[in-house]
């Protein structure tokens, strides 16, 4: 009986791995014959069975499950499966028109998988994400950012009883820990930010202080702040090394879209729908493999709480 825990794993893919992928490896004479790990019924399970499933459900697995545990629980999975498998073909569930429908579907999702792995690998090469991260830093604008601390309160007489503390020379960042409503800054601090990072009064009263300047009460939809600035700067554009992930994914969607654009292009296309709205470019992967990034370097911006 298969054991309750893998259960949830075992789905359609199975159709896939039974038929398709398990004994590929076979199909090239000149590669050496891989490890066998199990036999079920005569069926051997092997060290490319392994990876496959490995490439296909690791992500999937629970966190906890590392190194030789990880593959004990995918080697117990294939065994499992492949029970599974050869109880269908005695049922002869693989000469069922469903069965066929799924296989062809999965085939074809095999090949674009394949073909778009292709493409995301050619696209990645160490000189085409320098060039693309070089681009990226060569159009980035000169911007300043500062680091400030902040005291939020509720009315302008309480900002004015905060102001008058730290202008008697009590710490900033001991008068916001007493008094401050905001949850989000650690002794009121605010780290580094750009201008947009802020709403408009926030911003426009702490860009305009030099380092070690206070500002007099502001007022905001959060309340009024007293605002300390303690350094500015230039900012810099992350290292390299920083953003790679970012870089990838933005490398490997532009390849994978341009491509799809291509395709579509030279290819004669007949809907039964509706037509799509012009302009509109579809998807060039599967929703699970998504990025929304549009700029490979550069993080979505947000407001920090309580401003």
């Amino acid at each position: 009986m298969m054991k309750p825990q893998r259960a949830i794993v075992l789905g359609l893919a199975w159709a896939f791995f039974s038929t398709g992928m398990i004994h590929a490896a076979a199909a090239d004479p000149a590669a050496p014959a891989p490890k066998v790990l199990a036999t079920v019924n005569g069926k051997n399970i092997t060290e490319q069975d392994l990876k496959l499933a490995m490439d296909d459900l690791g992500s999937s697995l629970p966190q906890q499950l590392q190194g030789k545990a990880r593959e004990t629980y995918l080697l117990d999975y294939l065994i499992d499966g492949q029970l599974v498998v050869q109880k269908a073909l005695a049922d002869k569930l693989d000469k069922t028109p469903d069965f066929t429908e799924k296989l062809s579907y999965l085939r074809d999702k095999a090949l674009m998988d394949v073909l778009l792995s292709d493409v995301a690998k050619a696209a990645t090469t160490d000189e085409a994400l320098h060039k693309t991260y070089d681009e990226a830093a060569a159009a980035q604008k000169p911007e300043t950012e500062i680091h400030a601390r902040h005291i939020l309160v509720a009315t302008e007489a309480d900002a004015q009883v905060a102001l008058k503390r730290v202008k008697a020379g009590e710490d900033f960042a001991k008068v916001a820990k007493d008094v401050s409503k905001d949850p989000g800054s650690e002794g009121g601090d605010l780290g580094w930010f750009t201008k947009d990072r802020m709403v408009p009064e926030f911003a426009d009263a702490a860009f305009k202080l030099e380092p070690g300047q206070i500002s007099d009460p502001v007022k905001s939809q959060f309340g009024w702040h007293i605002i300390q600035v303690e350094d500015k700067r230039q900012k810099s554009f992350p290292p390299f090394d920083q953003v790679k992930d970012q870089l990838v994914r933005y490398v490997v969607q532009k390849a994978q879209s341009e491509m799809i654009v291509k395709l579509r292009d030279a290819a004669k296309i007949d809907r039964a729908d509706a037509e799509p709205v012009p302009g509109e470019t579809p998807p060039a992967t599967p929703p699970a493999g998504k990025s929304s990034a549009t700029d490979p370097a550069k993080p979505a911006a947000t407001k920090p709480a309580g401003k």
